[in-house]
């Protein structure tokens, strides 16, 4: 494998001027090939040039690996190209039947998801959030007059399918914030924060003490159990969607401080049903039948045909632009943006806001422009499933195809992290002559370790690159040194 590697370098890079780079290049990425930590591991790298598409240095490109959130490159690149930077999710507030003189509305409110994955969000800047979303909402049922509803105050969700992730997430992510999966409509990153009481001594229980917001029916059988000084959040929420009893398993450290971890909301169209109903019966507005879902609300055997024919829109909430969506969720690997990206793309071309016509999109729009998908087997589109798989030669072709469009190019480079600057790249290359110089998608799962960006070289050439590592030894900060060590010299080269 060196003897080949170190072949194409040569052959293909023969300038006397830069020998040395390329000998250094060719020595750093040897040492990862035969590295002992890695002896057993799957290794692919492939570097092109982005003024010619030519591949320049590369290792087993075409071998299929388990991309982590790299494959995130894939769907906010294919979302940035369809929808466009100025697309915005909508949330709309309906409602149906007559409104009487006393301010009684005999029919129903509609709460519409249209699957924006910031609605209510407290984590992302310049959103309003999940108090001053209801705040919004409840202004819009007074100003229309409504005083009392004979009817339900539903969540239609129905803008996305009922699978809210792929079947091949692993279990023990599933109850946790990042594997929420995207709904039609999705409320306070669908996700809770569960705060616990530390205990000083180790292997002890440390007690819930609240969930915020709050979740009705949700319960918990806690086997959590107290760990060392400083080994961090190891807890562990197991539990499906729509299903109200979780798990807590795993360990959080020892002290006497309250410690905070994040879980999936189980439900969350219906939570956001229940909550603003709450909010409304907070200034005296009550609903005869409650609240529900438009999946619970059709399952019912005696339930009317909704009026679609008498909806009112009695308000319409924006999103913030899928630029600043598609900034947050490479900057930080949302994974949630990056599936309701998904279902929406299948939605927008097929009319089907499901996983497969997302996937289904974005093939073929790749497969128009030449891209080849050989030996790329898709599941999702953040990269949670282990049963992803893509080549290191196609990830990098894939950023050569979006630097042939310079306004999709321009969009989709501004939300790629920095090394040394911003996002999961921050503490990477810093102070390095590569800081700042190396923008690029992270991938990070047990066993694996993956990149893919651009890098302006030294002499100012650009590149794109891709380096996938699966079932590598070792700590993750000895594989992050080795990496950053390779990409330092892919800069120089």
């Amino acid at each position: 494998m060196a003897i080949r590697l170190m072949f194409l370098l040569a052959f293909l890079c023969a300038n006397p001027s830069i020998s040395h780079c390329q000998e250094e290049l060719s020595s750093v990425l040897n040492e990862i090939i035969n590295d002992p930590d890695l002896r057993h591991a799957g290794i692919g790298i492939s570097i092109i040039d982005t003024e010619t598409g030519q591949q320049i240095a590369a290792h087993q490109p075409q071998l299929s690996l388990v991309p982590a959130s790299t494959l995130k490159v894939l769907t906010t690149a294919t979302a940035l190209a369809i929808l466009g930077s100025d697309y915005q999710f909508k949330t709309e507030i309906l409602r149906t039947g007559q409104l009487d003189r006393e301010g009684t509305l005999n029919g129903h409110l509609i709460i519409r998801g249209f699957g924006d994955p910031t609605l209510g969000s407290d984590q992302m800047s310049g959103v309003a959030d999940l108090e001053e979303i209801m705040e919004r909402f409840r202004l819009a049922i007074q100003r229309e007059g409504i005083r009392k509803i004979n009817g339900y105050i539903i969540v239609d969700e129905s803008f996305f399918d009922a699978a809210i992730n792929a079947e091949s997430w692993p279990w023990n992510d599933l109850g946790n914030y990042y594997a929420s999966g995207a709904w039609g409509l999705n409320i306070h990153e669908n996700l809770y924060y569960l705060k616990f009481r530390q205990k000083p001594e180790l292997n002890s229980n440390p007690s819930i003490a609240s969930i915020q917001p709050r979740i009705p029916g949700l319960q918990f059988r806690n086997h959590l159990e107290s760990a060392g000084k400083g080994t961090g959040d190891n807890a562990y929420i197991f539990g499906a969607p729509y299903t109200f009893l979780r798990y807590i398993r795993g360990t959080i450290p020892v002290g006497t401080q309250l410690f905070t971890i994040k879980g999936s909301i189980p439900n969350p169209p219906l939570f956001a049903a229940q909550y603003f109903l709450q909010k409304l019966e907070e200034i005296g507005i009550r609903s005869s039948l409650g609240s529900t879902t438009i999946h619970e609300y059709n399952s019912q055997s005696d339930a009317a045909p909704l009026e679609l024919n008498t909806e009112k829109l009695l308000y319409r909430h924006l999103s913030p632009k899928l630029q600043d969506i598609v900034n947050r969720a490479n900057g930080k690997s949302i994974n949630l943006y990056c599936e309701s990206m998904l279902k929406t793309l299948g939605k927008t071309r097929n009319e089907a806001g499901s996983i497969a016509s997302g996937l289904q999109v974005i093939r073929s729009y790749w497969a128009e422009r030449g891209l080849d998908f050989s030996g790329c087997y898709l599941e999702d589109g953040s990269g949670l499933s282990p049963r992803n798989a893509v080549t290191p030669a196609f990830l990098a072709r894939l950023l050569f195809k979006i630097s042939e469009d310079p306004t999709l190019e321009k969009a989709f480079s501004a939300s790629l992290p920095v090394a040394g600057v911003s996002g999961t790249l921050r503490s990477w290359l810093r102070n390095s002559p590569a800081q700042g110089k190396i923008f690029a998608k992270s991938g990070t799962m047990e066993r694996v370790r993956a990149f893919t960006g651009y890098v302006t070289t030294i002499r100012g050439q650009r590149r794109a690159f891709a380096i996938i590592i699966n079932n590598y030894e070792g700590s993750s900060t000895t594989i992050k040194r080795k990496l950053e060590r390779l990409m330092l010299h892919i800069y120089k080269y």
